[in-house]
């Protein structure tokens, strides 16, 4: 059951608005999401050379997924960013995320899309030690989402693909709005936000956020 003592707070924060935390919620941990990039395979030994293989260097929340000691530069019409971190396992197509800042930096437009939703999305140059790749309709913002599996999600009372608010706790505490559920049986229970996001609130990796009605 939730927190009387933060239902209170919630209700001082927001006059003349009424944040019913769901009676059956429970904190949500945080994963905030600096900028990274899904390679699919073919693109993996274009950047690092042939039949090259990612090399895991820290696991991931997600069970399966982990960021790779390799890293890539990003070049856009703008600017450029390097050091961005490889996420593995390989893909069936190369994803790049970034931040709106991120965005201003390189002279791109991407939009804020849920993972796989990449038509019509963004452009930009990926360079690695070996060569380079061009992106096409493959970069956008990640739209804020929960992983979750299904029992979370009973718990929780929502369906895979419902748009949610959640509310977040601290001196800079707000609600944030249309956020998506993502249910399958591998996911582990985890709000995923960018870090202009996060900066936003005051969070960080590990805080906690509350599913409100």
């Amino acid at each position: 059951m939730i927190n009387q003592s933060l239902l209170a707070k919630i209700h001082q924060k927001l006059p003349g608005f009424t944040a019913n935390v769901n009676s059956a919620s429970a904190s949500i941990p945080i994963g905030v999401s600096n900028r990274h990039v899904h390679l699919s395979a073919g693109d993996i030994e274009a950047l690092f050379g042939p039949g090259y293989q990612l090399t895991p260097f820290k696991e991931l929340k997600q069970p399966g997924q982990y960021a790779a000691k390799e890293c890539v530069m990003i070049v856009g019409p703008k600017g450029n960013i390097t050091n961005v971190r490889v996420l593995g396992p390989a893909r069936d197509k190369t994803q790049l995320e970034i931040s709106k800042a991120d965005c201003f930096v390189l002279g791109v437009k991407a939009p804020v899309r849920e993972s796989g939703d990449l038509p019509d999305s963004a452009d930009a140059l990926l360079v690695g030690p070996a060569g380079h790749v061009h992106l096409k309709s493959q970069v956008i913002c990640a739209q804020r989402h929960i992983h979750m599996n299904e029992r979370d999600a009973q718990m929780l009372n929502v369906t895979n693909g419902q748009t949610v608010r959640v509310k977040t706790a601290g001196q800079r505490s707000l609600i944030f709005d249309e956020v998506v559920v993502r249910v399958k049986p591998s996911f582990a229970l985890e709000f995923h936000i960018d870090t202009d996001e996060a900066n936003a609130a005051g969070l960080k990796s590990n805080d906690s956020v509350f599913i409100v009605a």
